[in-house]
C-alpha cells in the first residue's frame, strides 16, 4: 500500500514505463489471436490493461483521461499504445494534482469494501503488473518478440 504520493508516482513511472515496452511489440495481425479457446486474446487483455486503470481509480472520485471499459478495443496495436500512454500519463497527473500524502488514507468503497486510497493504488497496479504477465506469456507462441522487464528475456540475452 502507498503511504505517499512519491512512492506511487516513482513506481508508476517505472511499471507503466515497463507496459509501454510490452504493448509496443504487440502487431495488428497479433491483436486477434487467442492461445487458448474461450481465452482473451492478446488485443482483449491488452485493451483491459488500458481501461483498468480509469475502472479501478474512478471509484474514488478522481478524474482523469482515460478510456472506459464501455469503448471497444481499437483495431490497430498503435492506437491501443496511444491509449495506454494517454492514460497512464493522466492517470499520474490527477493523482499529483488532486491528492496529497494524507489523503492516500482516505477511504472509498471500492467492489464492496472500504479501500484507502493507497491500498486502491497499489490493487490497480498489480491488476496492471498481472495482466502484463499474462499478455508476455502469450506473446511469443503468438510469435512476437519477447520484451524484458525485470531484467533481460530470452529474446535479449
Amino acid at each position: 500500500m502507498f503511504t505517499t504520493l512519491q512512492q506511487f508516482l516513482s513506481m508508476w513511472k517505472h511499471e507503466s514505463a515497463q507496459t509501454t515496452r510490452v504493448l509496443a511489440e504487440l502487431t495488428d495481425e497479433s491483436l486477434d489471436v487467442a492461445i487458448a479457446e474461450g481465452q482473451r486474446t492478446l488485443g482483449e487483455l491488452a485493451w483491459h490493461i488500458v481501461v483498468s486503470q480509469q475502472e479501478i481509480v474512478a471509484k474514488t472520485g478522481l478524474a482523469f483521461e482515460a478510456p472506459s471499459k464501455s469503448v471497444g478495443r481499437p483495431p490497430r496495436a498503435r492506437e491501443i499504445l496511444t491509449a495506454y500512454r494517454g492514460a497512464a500519463s493522466a492517470l499520474a497527473e490527477a493523482v499529483e494534482r488532486s491528492w496529497t500524502d494524507a489523503s492516500l488514507a482516505d477511504e472509498d468503497e471500492i467492489y464492496g469494501m472500504r479501500w484507502t486510497r493507497g491500498y486502491t493504488l497499489s490493487v490497480m497496479l498489480l491488476h496492471e503488473v498481472h495482466h502484463r504477465g499474462q499478455l508476455t506469456a502469450l506473446m511469443r507462441p503468438a510469435g512476437l518478440k519477447v520484451p524484458g522487464v525485470y531484467g533481460p528475456s530470452g529474446d535479449e540475452a
